[in-house]
Parts: structure tokens; sequence; C-alpha cells
């Protein structure tokens, strides 16, 4: 298993990303457990309040893993993405989820961070976007943190690619963190806020995840929907990209 599951007292579950080795970069396997493990929580009563979160303190996520072939249908108007459906929102999840972070968060990470309710980092959390660098389009990413951060914030980092990274620090200044703690603390901080949003009633808080998402669903469901498109139209072939990915060289900026 890829993603562990533990149930905390109080109706808090923590989900655990656990592919440390890579990163807990997402495979087809991954994305499938995710997918199962939204469902099961969205049935379990129990659960009144969710924390996701990454194993082995390196990384949140480093999206989808690169070594992974992902096969695509032949229409040029149909495109398959394994991590459209691995967050909780996508699955019709509305309980609340909370993301703790620590190390790097990074491109298909952000399909999960968008669909939290908000992110507890550490001082060891740093965010970016490696799309641009290797010849392809964020879309999907640039999306969700355009609903999360100030327009000229997501521009900067999508299109700044792998040459800055955000710190835990700036990414509060700028509003996709909500809160910072000293260096493994996050997960704990998140349990924190977790418990005590489990405590009040259910229904209540529930339907209070739901008005804050309807808020912007329309927005968010277009621009979702042109995603597609823009990514067919300017990604570079994959191996154009793999070649880009290789010659990457080592060395960023911190903001």
């Amino acid at each position: 298993m890829t993603v562990r599951v533990r149930a905390d007292e109080g109706g808090v579950t923590v989900v655990t990303l656990d592919r440390p080795e890579r990163h807990n970069a997402i495979d087809l396997e991954t994305a499938g457990e995710l997918t199962a493990v939204w469902r099961r929580l969205r049935q379990d009563a129990s659960v009144r309040a969710v924390v996701l979160t990454g194993a082995g303190g390196r990384a949140f996520s480093t999206g989808v893993d690169r070594s992974v072939e992902i096969p695509q249908p032949p229409s040029p108007y149909a495109m398959d993405d394994p991590l459209r459906t691995v967050g909780p929102k996508a699955n019709d999840l509305w309980k609340p989820v909370i993301a703790a972070v620590a190390g790097m968060a990074c491109g298909g990470a952000f399909y999960l961070l968008g669909e939290t309710e908000f992110i507890v980092a550490d001082e060891t959390a740093t965010f970016f976007d490696p799309h641009t660098s290797y010849g392809m389009v964020s879309a999907y990413e640039a999306v969700y943190m355009a609903q999360r951060m100030p327009m000229g914030e997501v521009a900067r980092m999508a299109l700044m690619g792998t040459a800055e990274r955000l710190t835990a620090r700036r990414a509060y200044e700028t509003g996709l963190v909500s809160e910072v703690t000293p260096v493994g603390e996050a997960l704990t901080a998140a349990i924190r806020a977790a418990s005590v949003i489990a405590s009040y009633p259910t229904e209540a808080v529930q339907g209070t995840v739901r008005a804050l998402w309807a808020a912007k669903e329309a927005t968010l469901t277009q621009a979702l929907a042109r995603a597609p498109q823009l990514i067919a139209l300017g990604n570079l072939p994959p191996g154009r990209q793999a070649a880009l990915f290789a010659a990457r060289t080592p060395g960023f900026r911190t903001r």
C-alpha cells in the first residue's frame, strides 16, 4: 500500500502518502488508492475531519511519478490525467481536509493541496511548479493555486518553473499557507486544528465546507474544463520533455 490511513482520536483520520523513497510521487497505484480512500471516508460516519500529509519529511509530494507511462487515447480531443481524481472534492468528500506539509510540495501535489480546506506547513516546506521548465503546460496546477493565491504570485510560480521555490514563510504571506510551524510540527498542528473542527456538530461543519466551495465552484469548473485542450496544444512530446528533465541543472532561488 502506498497510502496509509490511521484513525486518530475524536473523529480525526490521518491520510499519509507513503512513498518517501520517491518523494511521495503519485504513480497509478497511489492514484487509485487515494480515490478509494476518499470514497471510503465519505461513507464512514465516524470520520469527522481528515489530515493529509506525506511520509519521510523530505516531501509532501512531488506530483506524478515521472517513471510511470500514462497511455493516452489516440484522439486529440481526449486526454487521460490520473491525478484528476486523487483529491477529496473530486470524490465528493465534503468533510474538512487539512494538509500538513513538510519538505517539497510541487507540480501535481497541487491537485491535492488545491482540494484541502487549508494548509499547515513547517519551516522546511517549499512550493514550486516545474512544468514550464520541462516543456509542459501548468494548467490544472495553476488553476487550483489561482483559487488560493494572488494572480501575480501564481503566475510567477508557474512561469519561473524550477528556478524559484516559495518558502513556507512566503507561502504564508501570500495566503497559500494558513500556519507555519517549527520543523517537524506541522502534522501535530494540523491534527490539533482538525480535532477542534471534529468536535463541532458535523452537519454544521460539512455545510460550511460545502458553502465555501460553492463560492468558487463555477469559476473553478470553467477553468478546469479548458485545461485538457491547453495541455494538448502546449505540451512538448514526451521524448522532448524527458530530455529537458534529464538535462536539468541543480540550483534554485528561494523567496
